[in-house]
């Protein structure tokens, strides 16, 4: 619209003008923000760019519905072999074989079945020096500290005593700790925990 000459003009086009920079204020604000909220949870396609940018070839899992978007892109992604296993137990000796062969797999499995398959994990993965990483979906898990389901209390406890290193995942600004993990598994030559802090909305 065009702004009539004069005071009254003009005064009107420092109106506009203090209101365009407010506006203009307003956004660049709130694009932290915004930003801020997007990068506050683990999204599957962040999880799926970690497999590839390490080189997975196998994903060893037990199906659930927990997995759902990311089982989803996985499934689509054909540098992937989807390899899903009966009970927990069964997913390192899976994982040992496959490395054995000269593949890359990782393993995704929830904290209670991680603590179920203890002795697979000893004499598969530890005993055989398997350099596979865990992805641990963290069930009970809070940033409060004050768990309401066991399972989160003795996640941590569980790694310690069998002596796996982990790295706690909440983000997807905390992505490069996937990697990381990856890195440490190949000079260790050891299973290394991944725990996903943020099941519900990097799974769901």
């Amino acid at each position: 619209m065009q702004i009539p000459p004069g005071r009254d003009g003009d005064k009107e086009a420092r109106d506009a003008s203090a209101t365009i920079a407010r506006s203009s204020r307003i956004i660049i604000q709130r694009r932290p923000n915004m930003t801020e909220a997007q990068q506050a949870i683990l999204s599957p396609e962040t999880v799926l760019a970690e497999m590839k940018k390490n080189g997975v070839t196998h994903v060893v899992w037990l199906p659930d519905s927990e997995t759902n978007f990311l089982y989803l892109l996985m499934k689509a992604e054909p540098s992937l072999t989807l390899v899903a296993v009966s009970r927990e137990g069964l997913a390192f000796s899976t994982a040992a074989g496959l490395a054995a062969g000269g593949k890359h797999p990782i393993i995704l499995i929830q904290n209670t079945g991680m603590m179920e398959a203890g002795d697979s994990l000893r004499g598969w993965g530890l005993g055989l020096n398997v350099p596979v990483v865990m992805m641990v979906g963290y069930r009970g898990w809070t940033r409060h500290g004050v768990n309401t389901d066991t399972a989160a209390t003795y996640t941590e406890r569980f790694l310690n005593a069998f002596g796996i290193n982990y790295y706690l995942v909440e983000s997807d600004a905390d992505a490069p700790r996937i990697s990381a993990a990856f890195e440490e598994t190949k000079k260790t030559k050891r299973p290394v925990a991944v725990l996903v802090g943020d099941e519900y909305h990097g799974f769901h």
